[in-house]
């Protein structure tokens, strides 16, 4: 197996992988062995028909399907392996050549943890607090002044403007491959959510003012703020030493309202993790 590494400018990394002919052709002996053996026909038993007969009956474009999801899994990761890298996203998959008897060649687009420039991130969100607090109240006609705990509780800062606060000095170039990942997830779950409501995508942007570019151009813009803020979060718990401990996590399991829901975290125990961290994350961030 051949591999070529290349950094594309928008952050989306590309493993071009060349996979010997040799190899292709003993994943398709392994896959249409599998397949004969399911192969059904008139006076044979399941598994018993004849390779030779059995493979009459074989859809070719479905062997080689096969043989790509077979193939596939094993020569991406000893490529990640290869090259050392450290992929923050599923790749997507490129077939570039695959053609009898020769090498077949695929192209795979993933990414890295992008590199995060963290401004003073403390200074910002003090000032933004500072904004805050010495906020003063106007009178306005026909509204009551606000009583001391709604002013008091009115100048504390809420954990959007603490974000807002971090974002505006954050730098991060967000692969372009993580975005589009973001948007097609935002996009599935409208597609859904309309279904639900008895509407088409159509009929639901017509009545709300928009267009399938719009909304895409919102999802991108949204998302890159999204995943600004989680790297940005991840990088300030390495830079002040936020962990979680195998207690907090036990903590948050037990805290859960169901059984069910319990079950579902002890499974998703590095999410779980993740979640935790990013909070007390926002905690230090507020006490800054």
């Amino acid at each position: 197996m051949i591999t070529a590494l290349e950094h594309q400018q928008n952050g989306t990394v590309t493993l071009t992988i060349t996979i010997p002919w040799a190899s292709v052709v003993a994943a398709r002996e392994t896959v249409t062995a599998e397949l004969v053996k399911n192969i059904e026909l008139p006076g044979f038993r399941k598994g018993k028909v004849p390779r030779e007969t059995a493979q009459k009956h074989l859809d070719s474009s479905k062997i080689y399907e096969e043989v790509i999801q077979k193939l596939l899994p094993q020569v991406y990761s000893d490529a990640v392996v290869e090259h050392k890298l450290h992929p923050v996203v599923l790749p997507k998959i490129e077939i570039v050549e695959a053609k009898e008897e020769t090498d077949w060649v695929i192209r795979a687009h993933t990414a890295e943890k992008p590199v995060v420039t963290l401004g003073d991130y403390k200074k910002a969100i003090r000032e933004a607090k500072a904004t805050k607090r010495n906020t003063i109240w106007t009178p306005k006609d026909g509204i009551e002044p606000p009583k001391p705990e709604e002013e008091a509780k009115s100048k504390q800062m809420t954990l959007g403007e603490l974000l807002e606060a971090l974002f505006t000095v954050v730098t991060c170039q967000i692969p372009d491959i993580l975005i589009e990942n973001e948007v097609n997830r935002g996009l599935s779950d409208l597609i859904d959510q309309t279904k639900k409501l008895g509407l088409t995508v159509d009929q639901y942007l017509s009545s709300t003012g928009r267009t399938a570019e719009s909304v895409k151009k919102e999802y991108s813009e949204n998302s890159r703020r999204t995943l600004t803020l989680e790297f940005a979060l991840e990088t300030i718990a390495d830079a002040e030493s936020i962990f979680v401990s195998d207690d907090d996590i036990e903590k948050a399991i037990k805290a859960a309202k169901s059984e069910e829901e319990r079950a579902s975290l002890a499974r998703e125990r590095y999410y779980l993790a993740t979640i935790l961290r990013r909070q007390k994350t926002l905690d230090f961030l507020s006490t800054v």
